[in-house]
């Protein structure tokens, strides 16, 4: 077989995409990447839901738990390292499969990053000490004014997203939208896009039960050793900062976890948003059998892949 093919897996958080990434990679014969960028960082584990042990070693997994929140880590270091071990596993598997929750991350392998103006390191250092001195809201509302088109759909509960469209709004004075959707890079690989599909409801409520499988698994306790390092980028995510807010004594205990809920719920929406923009993806029901999901998978690499 000529053709090398990427599996994406996709779906909103909780529905079950690690479990049938390594359903994919046991059936084919082959690896996992991740691309959870919460995932990266092994200080966060709980809170991340990172795939258990045993879940580990059923198939070979790449980009979890391999970094620090203490390293600088950008999506187009991952989508680097990601390409660069693709070409590696591609010489032996035609097959890999790649199972993410976010969707920059996930496209940035698929076809690419938008190529962006260079930084001053001064004007992302200015934007910071704005988030910390002013809060999210200033950034916010910055933003909207800088840029409308972009403030639509980005996560505007996430201060990294935000900042990284500021500083190049702010570097190039013009909207960071206006750099989206360039000619993509050329990639050596096809890529088949396999989507879980829930109702909302079902969604909503498996994020609950996550949840509070999370605290029962001790999310307070890491948040507690994490909550010294509080500024740092890749703490600034749903699960982390709610807790931390408990923590500071702003809020009950419930009520922080509440927050994470809802705030997960929020998360979720915002993904599937994101998904439904894209017309090739293969939606496979969340309850469906194995069997049935792979047959479907298997028919349409042969109808639109080795046709």
């Amino acid at each position: 077989m000529n053709t090398k093919v990427l599996l994406a897996v996709v779906g909103p958080t909780a529905i079950g995409k690690t479990s049938l990434g390594i359903q994919l990679a046991k059936h084919f014969d082959t690896e996992i990447i991740s691309a959870d960028s919460r995932q990266f960082f092994k200080e966060m584990e709980i809170g991340t839901a990172v795939p258990s042990k045993e879940e580990l070693s059923e198939a070979t997994h790449h980009f979890i738990q391999h970094k620090s929140i203490f390293e600088p880590y950008s999506v187009g270091d991952f989508e680097k390292e990601a390409i660069n071990l693709l070409d590696d596993v591609f010489q032996k598997k035609d097959i890999v499969v790649m199972v993410g929750g976010s969707g920059l991350y996930v496209d940035a392998v698929v076809s690419g990053l938008d190529d962006f103006p260079e930084v001053d390191p001064k004007i992302r250092k200015q934007l910071n000490q704005q988030l910390e001195e002013e809060g999210l809201e200033s950034l916010q509302k910055e933003l909207e004014q800088r840029d409308p088109e972009y403030y639509k759909t980005v996560d505007l509960d996430n201060p990294h997203r935000l900042i990284r469209a500021l500083e190049v709004c702010l570097t190039a004075d013009k909207p960071y939208s206006s750099y989206l959707n360039q000619p993509k890079a050329e990639r050596r690989f096809k890529t088949l896009y396999i989507g879980i599909d829930a109702p909302r409801e079902t969604i909503y409520q498996r994020i609950n039960t996550r949840v509070d499988l999370m605290m029962d698994a001790g999310l307070l306790e890491e948040a507690k050793k994490l909550y010294p390092h509080k500024e740092l980028n890749a703490l600034q995510t749903v699960g982390y900062k709610e807790l931390f807010e408990y923590i500071e004594g702003h809020c009950t205990l419930d009520f922080a976890v509440s927050e994470i809920k809802k705030n997960t719920r929020r998360f979720a929406k915002r993904q599937l948003t994101w998904l439904r923009k894209n017309d090739a993806i293969l939606w496979v029901p969340y309850n469906a059998e194995p069997k049935e999901v792979l047959q479907m998978v298997t028919d349409r690499l042969k109808t639109d892949l080795y046709a």
